[in-house]
């Protein structure tokens, strides 16, 4: 017989079930109860210790170093501009979770929904991130308010070339998944 005895919180649980879900600040142990047949019904008890760490999410950007930095605006839906300092690498999902914009996200940043699209304000910038693949293609076909400067913003990674960038928000994101259609 076994199980999780698990602290969460300052207090103790038990959980049945083999599989443990990362969450903040849990920590578990396996507790296995060997019984062996004995003459004098002899019963061990042995554990092991284990934690588990909380995962990572998106919008986890480190700030930019003195003298490295990259600005980009966003315009939410309201028309209201954000403007943030960022660092080579990151990309437009990230940056925006990071700053508690409305940027969805559904994917987890994988290219395989929409709702991170951005649409790229100035022709110029646009034609400095390198084409899309044919994934990001597919993804952008479902996007609503879909333009000539659309991209998804997981896919767009800050380089010194698109230092002063501005992207739109657009008014609203489908939630479709690529495994929302079949074969």
């Amino acid at each position: 017989m076994f199980g999780y005895r698990c602290l969460f919180a300052g207090v103790a649980r038990l959980a049945t079930s083999s599989t443990i879900r990362p969450a903040t600040r849990i920590a578990c142990q396996l507790d296995t109860i060997n019984f062996r047949a004995s003459a004098m019904g002899y019963v061990s008890r042995t554990s092991a210790a284990f934690s588990t760490s909380s995962m990572r999410q998106h919008g986890h950007i480190s700030a930019p170093k003195p003298g490295e930095e990259l600005h980009i605006t966003f315009v939410d839906k309201e028309g209201i501009e954000y403007k943030f300092e960022v660092s080579e690498g990151d990309n437009l999902l990230d940056i925006a979770q990071a700053n508690d914009l409305e940027m969805e996200g559904a994917c987890g940043g994988s290219c395989a929904c929409s709702t991170c699209h951005v649409i790229v304000e100035n022709e110029t910038y646009f034609d400095k991130i390198p084409e899309p693949d044919d994934d990001e293609n597919d993804m952008l076909d479902l996007a609503f308010g879909l333009t000539e400067t659309s991209r998804l913003g997981c896919q767009v990674k800050m380089t010194k070339e698109l230092d002063g960038i501005k992207v739109k928000l657009p008014a609203m994101t489908r939630n479709f998944q690529a495994g929302d259609f079949g074969n």
